[in-house]
């Protein structure tokens, strides 16, 4: 009896627990269909929702402070159009000026003044730059005429949409696939259905495509909303790219160019210009580049020594004239000259009087000796003279040395930028040694000149096209002693037609040297060794092929009075 009692209830009990592992195995499964098979109608709003009456949205993405006004007089935050629109928008506190640059135009305008200036012409603004809230503020129908933006404001809610010029919209429209008039569909945090709902659009409703999986579109509406939506409830519409800026027309004076191999030549003039009728002829020398004017003062002053008589002399040989523009190499002067817009700007539109009152073609600027915490302000003032020069129909080039960690000749320069803000970039690819180098070498070895320009073309993303490549006409007598065990040297710079007169002189047999790529010579000279690695028809040849090989936009020579009568004739192979 006791074994068949304790049999039932062992029945019992395993019964019951089969029934347990039913029910719960039930549970998991309905549990497992709630959260696998259907959506989540749990609802949620955006990280930004509440926290400005007018967000501003750029490729999706909300900015970190909204928008002023509407209308006509909206106005958008200085470091959204800093951040999104252009890094090189200005704001100077000290004047409360506002520098806006681009290729056409020069724009100032100052915080609560309705009088701008744009080219440096006056103008009455519709409305002026404001602050709020210790935040800076521009109006939006400036920056839709001069960046090409496009902006579109949703009355409803506020939001603003801000596009960039060039950028491509993909506009699509809710599409529902259900039959109900009254159907919704859900707008989601994540391209899954368990993802909480944003937002519940009707049929119809107007969306930007900003991004796609493979089943969802992730979109944008009108009210800034951005989430994904499954493929099957979007009607794709049109795409649209929002008008690019349009390119610049080039002026007459830069035309020759584009087909043309520049061929500059340096004329330093040291207190008066030369007679044109004592230089010569220079067959090939399309450019002349007189060194007439220089920085004077922190104020921005220029001082000038220009000639009518030479610019004459020169367009009546069919070359252009790009006066050089130096800062004298003063770097206090500089940094003052170049710390606020009323001071570049003097010097702008000296340099412009000067370029009309003597019928220049071009305006070459050298700043050398430089800090490097200057370097942004020597930009931003190539920035400035640009659009004025482009509307005066100037070639604008500047000088750059080698990339090198030297603070004062190379560090402050960026390259790229500058690119950017010139028709070129004159690479002085001299002084691989210097007057004072510790050791004796050439003034500019071949295979150390061609990794000078590649660097730049590679580093910097500089089109080689805009590169014109500084070959040097001197080079220096090293002289070597030795003292207590060491060798010391001292040098001094010589012109080409010098140096042939020494090696006439001393009857030396130049050798090539595989290692600098010219030709080299040394001979004892009261007992002490003389060495001088040459520039002559040969190097300037090898230089000619390099920057044909590269592609370069010209060469340039350093200086005309340094070279020999032989010089022009190698030289002008660069148009071939």
């Amino acid at each position: 009896m006791k074994n068949r009692r304790t049999a039932r209830m062992r029945r019992k009990r395993g019964g019951r627990f089969k029934w347990f592992i039913v029910l719960v195995l039930f549970v998991a499964g309905a549990y497992w269909a709630v959260s696998e098979l259907l959506p989540s109608w749990e609802h949620a709003d955006p990280d930004w929702k509440g926290k400005f009456d007018k967000p501003i949205f750029v490729a999706g993405e909300v900015m970190d402070l909204p928008a002023l006004d509407s209308g006509e007089g909206l106005k958008l935050p200085f470091s959204m159009i800093q951040s999104e629109i252009d890094p090189n928008v200005r704001y100077e506190e000290e004047t409360k000026s506002v520098i806006l640059t681009t290729q056409r135009k020069l724009v100032l305008m100052k915080t609560d003044d309705m009088n701008g200036k744009i080219n440096n012409k006056p103008v009455q603004l519709l409305f002026a730059p404001v602050e709020k809230e210790g935040n800076l503020y521009l109006p939006a129908y400036l920056l839709k005429e001069l960046y090409g933006i496009e902006v579109h404001e949703d009355t409803a809610s506020g939001t603003v949409l801000v596009y960039r010029a060039g950028e491509t919209i993909r506009k699509a429209q809710v599409h529902s696939t259900s039959r109900r008039k009254d159907s919704t569909v859900a707008l989601r945090q994540g391209d899954s259905i368990h993802t909480p709902i944003l937002a519940e659009m009707k049929p119809g409703e107007q969306l930007r495509i900003l991004d796609e999986t493979d089943n969802w579109y992730y979109v944008q509406l009108n009210n800034g909303y951005a989430g994904y939506v499954k493929k099957k409830n979007v009607a794709l519409e049109e795409q649209i790219v929002v008008p690019p800026i349009e390119e610049q027309a080039v002026p007459p004076a830069k035309q020759k160019w584009q087909s043309k191999a520049v061929n500059l030549t340096w004329e330093a003039v040291y207190n008066v210009a030369p007679k044109p009728s004592s230089i010569g002829e220079m067959p090939g020398v399309n450019v002349v580049s007189p060194t007439w004017f220089s920085l004077v003062d922190g104020k921005g002053n220029v001082q000038s020594k220009a000639d009518h008589a030479y610019v004459k002399w020169a367009h009546g040989r069919g070359m252009q004239v790009w006066g050089l523009f130096s800062n004298s190499f003063e770097p206090e002067i500089t940094s003052e000259s170049l710390s606020t817009f009323e001071r570049r700007i003097t010097t702008i539109l000296q340099m412009l009087h000067y370029a009309k009152l003597y019928d220049l073609d071009g305006i070459n600027i050298d700043y050398e000796n430089v800090y490097t915490k200057d370097g942004a302000n020597l930009t931003q003032f190539m920035r400035e003279l640009w659009p004025l020069a482009q509307e005066q129909g100037l070639v604008v080039s500047i000088d750059v040395t080698p990339k090198s960690n030297s603070e004062m000749w190379s560090a402050f320069l960026d390259r790229r930028a500058l690119a950017k803000v010139t028709d070129y970039l004159i690479v002085m690819a001299y002084d691989e040694h210097w007057a004072a180098s510790p050791v004796a070498g050439s003034v500019a070895s071949l295979p150390w000149v061609r990794s000078s320009m590649t660097r730049i073309i590679n580093e910097d993303d500089v089109p080689p096209s805009k590169l014109i490549l500084g070959i040097p006409l001197y080079m220096r007598v090293w002289t070597e002693t030795v003292e207590e065990g060491a060798t010391k040297v001292k040098s001094k710079a010589i012109g080409m037609k010098k140096a042939q007169e020494i090696i006439k002189e001393k009857s030396l047999k130049p050798e090539f040297s595989e290692e600098t790529g010219q030709n080299y010579v040394e001979y004892r000279e009261n007992g002490v060794l003389q060495r001088i690695w040459l520039e002559d028809k040969d190097s300037l040849a090898r230089r000619v092929e390099l920057a044909k090989s590269l592609q370069l936009g010209g060469i340039a020579t350093w200086n005309r009075s340094f070279a020999s009568s032989d010089a022009w004739d190698v030289l002008s192979k660069i148009a071939e």
